[in-house]
Order: C-alpha cells, then sequence, then structure tokens
C-alpha cells in the first residue's frame, strides 16, 4: 500500500535529479494562444473552470517591460482565448480559484507601494467571492508581504487555509497551514499565525502552494513550486506536487512534475527569467493524466500533460 511518508528535506537540485531519473516525462506541449489584450502578454494562468456554462480561464496580463498587472478572463473561440465581454478586469497577478459552499471563490495578489523601500512594491493576497465571476465581491485582504495565501473546503465542510510568510518566520517563502470552521472565521491573526510545515524547503530556497485538490479519501493534494537563485542571480521555478494529511498534520515528500526545457520554448520577460515555470493549476483526467497549465518565463502561457501526481495517494485509508 502506499503510504504518506516524508523522507526529510530535500534540494531543488535533488528533487530535480529524481525527476529527470522518474522515466515520467511531461508530454504533449502547447502554447495558449490570446488576443484582444493590446499586445500585452498572458502568463500565470488559472487552470480553465466552469463559469455560468462555459470554460473560462484568468489570466495575468501585463506590458513585457512592466509589472502593472490586470487580471482578466477568458473564453476559448475557434482555438483562441479571448476577453470575456462583460466580465469584471482586476488589477491583480497570478489568479487562483476555488469553490466553497457552492460560490466561487477568487484571487490574486495586489501590489502597493512599499512603505519603506522608495520605489519598490510590497503585496498582498485578496479574495473575492460571489456566485459567478459576474458577481465576485471582496471579502479578505491577507497579511503584507503574503503571496500564495490558498483555500480548500475539506469534507466536513471546514476550511483548510494555505500560507506561505516570509521574513523572521517564513525565510524566503515557507508553506503554513490552519483550519477554520467556516470563511467568516478567516482572519489576518489565523493566517499569521498558522504553523508552519516543518522540513519542507532550505533556507537559500522557497516555495508555496498554488492550488489545492481535495482528494477522494479525504487528503489534500497541493500543486505548488519549489524555487531558487543560482550564483548568478538567476531565478529557478518549478511547478512541485505534495500530499497534506489535514488530520495528522503530516506530508509527503515534495516531487517536482515538470521542468521548463519540457515546454516550448519562447521569449522571457528578463534574462534571469528563462528557467521559470509558474504553477498555475491541474486538471485531473480521468485516464489517470492530469493538464498541467503553467506561466513560463513571466512571458507566455502553456499547458502540458503528465501522469496524474495524486492518484496513487486516493487508494488510502479515508481520513
Amino acid at each position: 500500500m502506499v503510504e504518506l511518508i516524508n523522507t526529510g528535506m530535500k534540494s531543488v537540485e535533488t528533487l530535480l535529479a529524481s525527476y529527470r531519473g522518474s522515466g515520467n516525462p511531461a508530454t504533449g506541449p502547447e502554447k495558449l494562444r490570446f488576443e484582444g489584450t493590446n499586445g500585452r502578454d498572458v502568463y500565470n494562468i488559472s487552470a480553465p473552470f466552469e463559469d455560468d456554462g462555459e470554460l473560462v480561464i484568468a489570466g495575468r496580463v501585463e506590458a513585457r517591460d512592466s509589472e502593472d498587472s490586470d487580471i482578466i478572463f477568458f473564453v476559448e473561440r475557434d482555438g483562441i482565448w479571448r476577453p470575456r465581454e462583460g466580465a469584471p478586469v482586476f488589477a491583480l497577478q497570478d489568479p487562483f480559484h476555488t469553490r466553497i459552499n457552492g460560490e466561487l471563490i477568487f484571487g490574486g495578489v495586489q501590489t502597493f507601494p512599499h512603505p519603506e523601500l522608495e520605489g519598490k512594491l510590497g503585496w498582498r493576497t485578496v479574495l473575492y467571492r460571489g456566485a459567478n465571476v459576474a458577481s465576485l465581491q471582496h471579502f479578505f485582504t491577507g497579511p503584507d508581504f503574503m503571496k500564495d495565501l490558498r483555500l480548500v473546503q475539506m469534507m466536513d465542510g471546514t476550511i483548510g487555509v494555505f500560507t506561505r510568510p516570509q521574513g523572521t518566520k517564513g525565510g524566503r517563502g515557507k508553506i503554513g497551514y490552519a483550519n477554520v470552521p467556516t470563511l467568516e472565521d478567516l482572519t489576518v491573526d489565523v493566517v499569521e499565525q498558522a504553523p508552519l510545515l516543518e522540513g519542507q524547503f532550505f533556507d537559500d530556497e522557497w516555495g508555496g502552494s498554488n492550488e489545492i485538490h481535495l482528494l477522494k479519501n479525504g487528503l489534500l493534494g497541493v500543486l505548488g513550486h519549489i524555487a531558487r537563485f543560482d550564483e548568478k542571480g538567476n531565478r529557478h521555478y518549478y511547478p512541485m506536487v505534495f500530499v497534506f494529511d489535514p488530520v495528522k498534520k503530516t506530508f509527503s515528500d515534495m516531487q517536482i512534475i515538470a521542468e521548463r526545457a519540457d515546454f516550448l520554448s519562447g521569449p522571457s520577460k528578463r534574462p534571469d527569467l528563462d528557467n521559470v515555470v509558474f504553477s498555475g493549476g491541474l486538471i485531473r483526467r480521468p485516464d489517470g493524466t492530469a493538464d498541467l497549465y503553467v506561466g513560463t518565463s513571466d512571458a507566455e502561457a502553456q499547458k502540458i500533460r503528465i501522469r496524474d501526481p495524486f492518484l496513487v495517494y486516493e487508494s488510502l485509508p479515508r481520513l
């Protein structure tokens, strides 16, 4: 039987070597085509989700030489994704979504002038809720300087909260977890006090959660990213997964599930971002595979097919 085993902290280099030696490469990379953005790039997309009877993708849209970003909702027409007519546009980065009690929960990263460093930006996660995209209303602002705040509804109806503090508590960025009874119980204090999942990241590396999947047995499949700098200051980002037991607060080893070389070549926002793959979302398929949607090199959106990384963990006993 598969077990939820953690064999200790592993570096990006070790995880990458394990991925390359797994014999399970990603296949069928494809660039998503977008129009109607006035020449701006679309990247760091969500996975497609259904809204009012049609599939929608939320994407980060910005000029190549700027980080002044909008999140735009797109629908596909004849193989091309175009802005959805009448949909709201949010001045945010890096969209994500989930559903809680049937309600759409949407979020992104809001930037603001840094309170101490002139010319620099701060960031925080903001959350919206509504019956659909058209009715989304703001309901929560996370702590300053925290990205990658993610929610998931558990089998018992409570809400799992994945956090990513930086600084004194989280260094360059580590994952924390808390649980609240309802959305109304979500507070900045809950987020800031969430215990870290100790032993996931070395201090000179970092990571975060991007999308949480409730598995059939109650375990949580976490799609995230792990990253590091090289000696030249270039950034290296990789999609990763692990599985979390919300009852015992234990978790599996992380696994890298793709790398930049698996995707089609293309432009980069800056030279230091060439080797960046940012996890957007995962669509699990009935044939045991999954489609992974990502941003590549902070300039394009792509998808690729992988083996469903969570399927084997659904054979574990139900929580």
